[in-house]
């Protein structure tokens, strides 16, 4: 059984950004393999707007059936052309979308998120 591609979304400060980016490090350099995606939200309320649950769906359709372009993109999820291309960048800009050329991928299966109650 293939292990699911999941990306981490998390929410917290600067400094939780690099001990995971730097707890990797220690594990690749020690020779252990280390294949695990985290984007970080400063915040709960950006989180919550870039995650909103038209982009989900654009995440999930892109993720179901790809995209060769946003034109066709907004046309399978019958909207605006505009909105969607707006969404992509957004969605893009935070690493939750992929592209290529102009084909847009969304290599995920599973997004899982978390919110420090620490910071």
């Amino acid at each position: 059984m293939n292990k699911a591609n999941k990306i981490q979304v998390n929410v917290g400060s600067l400094i939780d950004m690099g001990k995971r980016f730097t707890h990797a490090w220690g594990r690749a350099s020690a020779g252990k393999k280390v294949s695990e995606t985290h984007i970080t939200f400063l915040d709960v309320q950006t989180m919550l707007e870039t995650l909103s649950p038209r982009r989900l769906e654009l995440l999930k359709f892109v993720r179901q059936h790809g995209a060769e372009n946003i034109k066709e993109l907004a046309f399978s999820l019958k909207r605006d052309y505009k909105n969607v291309h707006g969404d992509v960048a957004l969605l893009e800009s935070a690493g939750l979308l992929l592209r290529d050329g102009r084909k847009l991928s969304a290599p995920w299966d599973e997004l899982n998120a978390s919110v420090s109650l620490t910071h």
